[in-house]
């Protein structure tokens, strides 16, 4: 049975577990919207192309340390945990990055004042930030680790 210890988890566990959470609560936030005159309308990252399944693997990656390190039973997974926290982060936050500079983006207006606007907002960047720190991380806890990378030459 699944023992949940926090004395388990090291800082840089706590760091992929905080901004896996980051990343879960951003993806409800505002990821793309438009201002005009006053009014404004966004979407969430649920509503913006792919951006969400970057955002649910940073979380999965979060989940998984997480699990690990309450010693679930992950035996039958094909690489160590440091690797696969690894991957998936940085498959994650790949994919957010790569939506953000994918969304379009602009704005109008005369007299320096801005009349109207689109394009990413708050949630991405949350979701972004989240993800590069949680990438940072888990590079460090996979050299920590000792894990051999299973893209390496034996």
């Amino acid at each position: 049975m699944a023992r949940f210890d926090a004395k388990r988890l090291s800082r840089l566990d706590w760091v992929v577990v905080a901004t896996a959470a980051v990343a879960l609560v951003s993806v409800f936030l505002p990821w793309y919207g438009a201002s005009v005159a006053g009014f404004s309308a966004s979407v969430s990252g649920w509503s913006t192309g792919y951006g969400w399944v970057g955002a649910l693997l940073v979380v999965a990656a979060g989940v998984y340390l997480l699990l690990q390190r309450s010693e679930v039973n992950l035996s039958s997974m094909p690489a160590g945990p440091a690797v696969i926290v690894l991957v998936a982060g940085a498959i994650g936050a790949f994919l957010v990055i790569v939506r953000w500079i994918t969304l379009p983006r602009g704005h109008a207006g005369f007299g320096g004042t801005t009349v109207f606007s689109y394009g990413p907002r708050v949630g991405i960047w949350f979701t972004m930030i989240a993800g590069v720190v949680q990438v940072v991380a888990a590079v460090m806890i996979f050299r920590e680790s000792g894990e051999k990378a299973p893209w390496s030459k034996p």
